[in-house]
């Protein structure tokens, strides 16, 4: 059998097959179990990602409102709806994504502090707003 650190993807296709046939036996369980446990972090880091760069949109938005403009609208409504796909794809994600929302507020904040020249203590300390706010596409703060 492949190693995975040597060959990911051959690693893949050779344990696909094996468990196609029933052959469990011959499926080295803990690489399959870590290799699991790694696409689920994968999953939910990628929505903290765009879940990340909508809040620092949304709080460009609402404060430095003489420079909304096209792409920052454009980057809101994307990244809503890629928020929005990925908790339609996997709806388990919704409780662990409100659980860490605080981090990942923080790390908008420091984004956005960074994107419009700010202080992070000109922002709100907590996120302001709600998840159903936030994935509203009719919602813009300010």
């Amino acid at each position: 059998m492949t190693d995975p650190t040597q060959d990911y993807y051959a690693w893949t296709q050779e344990t696909i097959e094996k468990l196609r046939q029933g052959k469990l036996s011959e499926v080295d369980v803990n690489d399959l179990i870590e290799e699991l446990e790694d696409m689920g972090a994968s999953e939910r880091r990628a929505t903290e990602s765009r879940l990340e760069v909508l809040l620092a949109h949304l709080l460009k938005w609402q404060y430095q409102p003489e420079r909304r403009g096209k792409s920052w609208r454009l980057t809101i409504e994307e990244q809503r709806l890629r928020v929005q796909d990925r908790l339609e794809e996997s709806p388990s994600l919704g409780p662990v994504i409100h659980e860490k929302l605080p981090k990942i507020y923080r790390r908008a904040v420091l984004m956005a502090a960074r994107e419009t020249n700010k202080e992070k203590n000109d922002f709100p300390a907590q996120c302001p707003w709600s998840m159903d706010e936030m994935l509203d596409d009719c919602f813009w703060p300010g």
